[in-house]
């Protein structure tokens, strides 16, 4: 539903070590760069990393999620473990089973080295 999700960085070397991480787990590749933006694609969707254009530090979104579909809980792990192994930090709750009600849904949160909050999410077979 979206054309594109970009989040900002001070340190784009750092960035890339972690993003290429955590696609490589979700079946992605690793990123490409152009000029000052890593640019990821997967699955129909962009995802890009750049610095920011106005020139002023890069920081996250308070409140802000960006969540990734995962193909099963498992990868939705392997992908938290490879972002806290490439200088993530985990977040919110372990990553595990949530219900809602009568939605059950597994979630893996991780902040990426500059702060921005993601989300591994997949639904259990």
């Amino acid at each position: 539903m979206f054309s594109h999700i970009v989040v900002g960085s001070n340190d784009l070397a750092k960035s890339k070590a972690f993003y290429d991480a955590v696609f490589t787990a979700m079946g992605g590749q690793p990123g490409g760069q152009m000029g000052s933006r890593l640019v990821y694609s997967h699955k129909g969707n962009n995802f890009m990393v750049s610095t920011p254009i106005n020139g002023e530090p890069a920081c996250h979104a308070n409140g802000g999620t960006i969540g990734f579909t995962m193909d099963s809980p498992e990868q939705a792990k392997a992908w938290h473990d490879a972002g806290v192994a490439a200088g993530g930090t985990s977040c919110e709750d372990p990553p595990g089973l949530r219900e809602m009600g009568p939605a059950k849904m597994y979630l893996a949160y991780l902040r990426d080295p500059d702060g921005n909050k993601l989300c591994g999410f997949a639904r259990p077979a």
